[in-house]
């Protein structure tokens, strides 16, 4: 059996396996054993757990908890709002733009995160939806406005080969489409799966390109089995990108922050966007003040490392992404000039321009 498969098969999702690999807190123990939600990852991501330490990073990511029943801010019923799900369309597709749409076609994972805002339907339960491939796939079809396809989840990358190989062909046979994209935690959570039989899928040339993005958190998940897993990506003519998400307590400090983006471009994967924590329900504890994000980029980013490290910031709406970048360098405009600063506090001025 191959090694992605064997991970899976002893996914860590038992009280009993993962005493094996951490200490687990009383308060750990009571939400694993009293909060009735889907948890778990893989024997490699739990192994990069600290033994001790509850606010690992990793563990907080992986390890359900009793603040998950606080849920001041959240949304009910969030995802429907937030994909548009009320809609006339199968369950498999989400749309929040003309030209292109998310395709869910597993509503597993490999690492069920506790921030997830696709909770309510992944995590939770509490939502059906029924994710039939061949009825997106038609749906696809008969729409030809659409131009990029998302294919997301859960992860795809949990499917067979066999399963990937066909969802890819049949979307490259509809002739309005030019893109495919896959949103997958795989190099971060099972680098394992990017196999060779799965490379030989992926980097057959064809004009509807394949792009992959991947969400990493913190800079202790990127490993050396992530960096081979994204060259064997690169060297299928796969770009990877990162699409992380803001948590409180994991990445929002400016150290964490720019060790992150610097070390994903050391393996060669580009920092895309960074994702303002959605409102889903029961994770309020991960949320920062919306204006963190945009001081992190300006505070750990934007001249203190190369500007391939800068993600752009976003929050994901029912109406799409919506920058949150705030213009903190332009100190002051008249008729004549511009007065601007850096990132050191040192200003300059430069011509206003007229139209």
């Amino acid at each position: 059996m191959e090694e992605w498969k064997q991970q899976l098969q002893n996914s860590i999702n038992t009280l009993d396996r993962l005493k094996s690999i951490i200490n687990v807190t009383p308060e750990e123990e009571k939400a694993i054993t009293t909060l009735g939600t889907k948890w778990g990852t893989s024997p490699y991501f739990a192994s990069l757990m600290d033994r001790d330490d509850p606010n690992c990073p990793i563990r907080r990511q992986v390890l359900p908890s009793m603040a998950e029943k606080v849920n001041q801010y959240g949304i009910d019923d969030y995802l429907i709002w937030k994909e548009n799900r009320e809609d006339v369309r199968p369950d498999s597709i989400a749309r929040q733009y003309r030209d292109r749409v998310a395709f869910t076609v597993t509503q597993v994972c490999v690492n069920y995160c506790r921030h997830c805002f696709r909770k309510e339907l992944v995590v939770d339960g509490d939502l059906q939806l029924r994710m039939d491939v061949e009825e997106g796939l038609a749906w696809i079809r008969e729409h030809k406005e659409i131009r990029d396809v998302l294919i997301t989840g859960g992860d795809p990358f949990v499917l067979s080969d066999e399963k990937i190989e066909y969802i890819i062909r049949k979307l490259r046979e509809i002739n309005h489409l030019e893109m495919i994209r896959f949103g997958t935690r795989a190099p971060i959570v099972l680098p394992q799966r990017i196999t060779s039989g799965l490379q030989k899928i992926l980097e057959v040339y064809h004009r509807v390109p394949i792009w992959i993005n991947t969400q990493c958190n913190h800079p202790k998940e990127i490993t050396d089995q992530t960096a081979e897993a994204v060259f064997k990506l690169l060297k299928c003519g796969i770009n990877v990108g990162n699409q992380a998400v803001l948590l409180k307590g994991i990445n929002d400090d400016i150290e964490t922050f720019k060790e992150l983006h610097q070390k994903l471009l050391r393996v060669r994967i580009r920092p895309y966007y960074l994702f303002y924590c959605e409102p889903a329900p029961g994770i309020d504890h991960f949320r920062t003040p919306v204006e963190k994000g945009a001081e992190l980029i300006r505070d750990a980013i934007r001249g203190h490392t190369t500007g391939l490290a800068q993600p752009m910031y976003v929050i994901a709406t029912n109406i799409g992404k919506i920058p949150l970048m705030p213009d903190y360098y332009i100190c002051e405009k008249n008729e004549k000039e511009y007065t601007l600063k850096n990132y050191e506090g040192i200003t300059t001025r430069w011509p206003n321009i007229p139209e």
